[in-house]
């Protein structure tokens, strides 16, 4: 009989519970007995809804209290030299200290997990000694077992995906490292199957990136032991967010099961099955309902999709289930108020699209006709969407057609740029800067939220938004920095921001999903064509201005960001939502030049994420990216000065298109990957100016003089000192004042030894 199945489910709780419960641990407020019972309770909860909803096999161990990888982790006791630990299992102080840093040690380094915007806790096998440390995916089967009675389907991230995204070995240790590793699985798979488990999902999604002939009978040496060690487990090798390379090889591997994306990788995964088939003896995860993206499944096309693959595999060994984990999409629906009904309508969070598998997976146990109704209704809610208005703008539609078609560049080479403004703006050498925001203290929420409620007036909030400029213009003033901004108090978020102000856009009220740690974010919708309304930034960025002698950086997040870090619709590509983003974007450009402002910084952050997981993809993507960033900038001034900033980037695949992104200056996060960044630029030449961030805003710690010192050092021996800047990795935002203020401080006298050091190359 045909099962429904999920991948994963969001860990946050409806109302954020996991990340109220983590906070109040973390500041001391709740014993480490409450924190577990809260968590406790948070997953119970999760397994009950996935219970009643009428999900077959109901995932365990999918719950973490920071992040998967870092579990696995600590699971097998990789942890960094850095921290205390001397075996067995690992502490919460130890776990959060590598994921947090702590005031003796940094964080291990944290970065993008595929192209989603979740991050991950990159694992350091630099001399770890791996052990069992905890059989955590027991222990989840066990509880769910026996205080639900959940016949559980454990969650396990795979040993060569695990390998793969750790760092602190060397290529031709792979094997080396697999032999530690995979008798640590299997124990952990014989305690499983011992324990009467029926299913196991194994998750390696790096079969999607490519895989080369070792990798190959690696996976076969790595799936044989497993079916050794564990003969009555049922192993359903997942993989997601793209078509599996080595499609005839993946599906002889031992395991009962194999889990395919028929969303995000349909063509590539129906094409493989189309052509060689799909074996008689494996169950097929069929990932039909989108996992990461927000609306409605089309019901009558995924059933047609599922009919189609049963002409390969039958009914009875077909798991109906999600693309990915439903870790990537808000809880529910039910709770928005205030959306728009057509977009309401289309609409399907994580416990909507848990109804979408059930219904799909009653279609092809009984049949079509038995959701005829349901199939009707979908059908409606997908149309009004397409017909509303915001979604049929004309002058948009032509306008950003007139533009695409356009060379986008500046009117001079950057070489040229750079004199001419290097004589406007007379800066020292290694000049100083922030990457935007400051800290967005108590006050400053409670202000924008009586602001919000309607409890302070427009004018109230903008007065208080003005001393909080007043204070930090001259903070940064006594401090010494350069190049200075206005902090961003008025932002909640650095894409939320832009769109409130945009058409376009929508916005929900507890569409909240993880994107780091306890970090939550609300991303926007882009369900209609995006158009510039008014200006959006220039009020603030003008008045601070007008509060120094020194150059205030205009901030604005760039097209491609803003995209990626919202979900868009799906009814035009993603290059026709980035040139629309680009437009808008352009005009505010203009409107902040025109008002005087002289440098302008369009962050970037997402530039890479974005990035196809194919690399026959990947030049299509970049060189429509690194186009949306130039029609933003590219109608200003020869002396304007444009900044972008790039964080979790690994530069050495794409170093053309940032350089070909034509910015005057580009900031780049590096210090959590503890430099390693700055290898990048050893090995390839970077002609524009370039601020490699000397510290990690991530920890609450204070780096040290002498720690900036030796970043700055290590840069400037690839770097031209007449194009470096020095700057933090990333936005102040989540950091405290005191801090903050502290850790400049460190940085402008760690500029003043480097300028020193440096003047007589200059």
């Amino acid at each position: 009989m045909t099962k429904s199945s999920i991948l994963g489910y969001p860990r946050i709780g409806d109302n954020r519970e996991w990340k109220k419960a983590l906070e109040a641990f973390w500041a001391g407020k709740i014993e480490e007995s409450e924190f577990q019972s809260r968590m406790q309770d948070i997953r119970l909860n999760h397994l009950r809804k996935l219970q009643e909803k009428g999900i077959d096999l109901i995932p365990v161990n999918d719950f973490s209290y920071y992040d998967h990888v870092l579990d696995t982790a600590a699971m097998f006791g990789i942890v960094p030299k850095r921290f205390p630990y001397d075996g067995g299992p690992v502490p919460l102080s130890v776990y959060y200290g590598i994921a947090r840093g702590t005031t003796d040690a940094a964080a291990s380094e944290m970065t993008k997990w595929f192209n989603t915007n979740y991050h991950y806790i990159v694992p350091e096998l630099d001399g770890a000694e791996p052990a069992v440390t905890e059989n955590k995916p027991l222990a989840a089967y066990r509880e769910a077992k026996e205080r639900l009675g959940i016949e559980g389907k454990p969650v396990i991230l795979g040993p060569l995906t695990f390998l793969k995204l750790s760092k602190g070995y060397d290529e031709s240790e792979t094997d080396a490292w697999l032999e530690r590793l995979v008798p640590l699985y299997a124990h952990i798979l014989r305690e499983l199957a011992l324990e009467g488990a029926e299913w196991v999902q194994i998750d390696e999604p790096i079969l999607v990136t490519g895989l080369s002939d070792a990798d190959i009978r690696r996976l076969h040496s790595i799936y044989g032991t497993f079916a050794a060690e564990a003969p009555t487990l049922n192993i359903m090798l997942q993989t997601y967010f793209e078509a599996v390379e080595s499609y005839s090889d993946i599906v002889s591997l031992p395991v009962k099961g194999i889990g395919l994306d028929f969303v995000h990788g349909y063509a590539g995964n129906i094409r493989s099955i189309q052509a060689s088939g799909f074996p008689q003896d494996k169950v097929l995860g069929a990932g039909v309902v989108d996992g990461r993206g927000i609306w409605k499944a089309s019901l009558r096309e995924k059933a047609a999709l599922l009919e189609k693959l049963q002409s390969f595999v039958p009914a009875d060994r077909i798991i109906v289930q999600s693309s990915c984990s439903l870790l990537h999409v808000p809880v529910t629906v039910s709770s928005e108020t205030k959306l728009l009904p057509e977009l309401k309508g289309a609409l399907a969070f994580a416990d909507e699209k848990l109804d979408e598998l059930v219904l799909l997976t009653k279609a092809v146990s009984s049949g079509t006709d038995a959701i005829g109704k349901e199939l009707d209704e979908c059908d409606l809610a997908i149309r009004a969407l397409e017909r509303s208005k915001e979604r049929n703008r004309n002058d948009v539609q032509q306008a950003v057609a007139a533009i695409s078609k356009q060379d986008a560049k500046r009117s001079l080479p950057f070489a040229v740029r750079h004199a001419v403004q290097q004589k406007k703006w007379q800066l020292p050498v290694l000049p100083t800067t922030t990457i935007g925001s400051f800290p967005q203290s108590v006050e400053v929420r409670k202000a924008r939220q009586l602001w919000r409620k309607g409890e302070w007036s427009g004018e109230q909030y903008a007065g208080f938004i003005r001393e909080q400029i007043d204070t930090w213009i001259g903070l940064q003033e006594e401090i010494g920095l350069d190049v200075l901004v206005h902090g961003e108090f008025e932002r909640t978020d650095m894409v939320e921001f832009f769109g409130e102000k945009l058409a376009g856009f929508a916005f929900t009220q507890y569409g909240w999903v993880q994107s780091y740690g306890s970090r939550c974010v609300k991303p926007p919708i882009i369900f209609g064509d995006v158009a510039f309304e008014k200006p959006m930034t220039v009020e603030e960025t003008q008045y601070a201005q007008s509060k120094t002698s020194r150059p205030v950086k205009g901030m604005l997040t760039g097209p491609i960001t803003i995209m990626n870090w919202s979900f868009v619709r799906e009814d035009i590509s993603r290059e026709q939502i980035a040139y629309q983003l680009a437009y808008a974007l352009r005009q505010e450009v203009e409107a902040l030049e025109k008002a005087g402002i002289g440098m302008i910084q369009v962050d970037e952050p997402a530039v890479r994420e974005g990035l196809p997981l194919k690399e026959k993809d990947q030049a299509e993507y970049l060189a429509w990216a690194v186009k949306a960033f130039r029609l933003t900038t590219c109608t200003v001034q020869d002396t304007t000065q444009i900044h972008t900033h790039m964080c979790y980037c690994e530069f050495h695949d794409m170093i053309d298109s940032i350089s070909a992104m034509d910015a005057d200056v580009i900031s780049i996060e590096t210090s959590r990957s503890h430099g390693e960044l700055i290898h990048s630029f050893e090995e390839n030449t970077y002609g524009l100016g370039i601020g490699l961030g000397v510290y990690d805003i991530h920890s609450p710690r204070v780096p040290g003089v002498e720690e900036m010192t030796g970043m700055i050092d290590r840069a400037l021996r690839v770097l031209d000192p007449k194009l470096f800047w020095i700057n933090p990795d990333c936005g102040l935002k989540t950091r405290g004042m005191e801090e903050t203020v502290a850790s400049l401080r460190n940085m402008v006298e760690a500029t003043k030894i480097a300028r020193e050091k440096y003047a007589v190359q200059v």
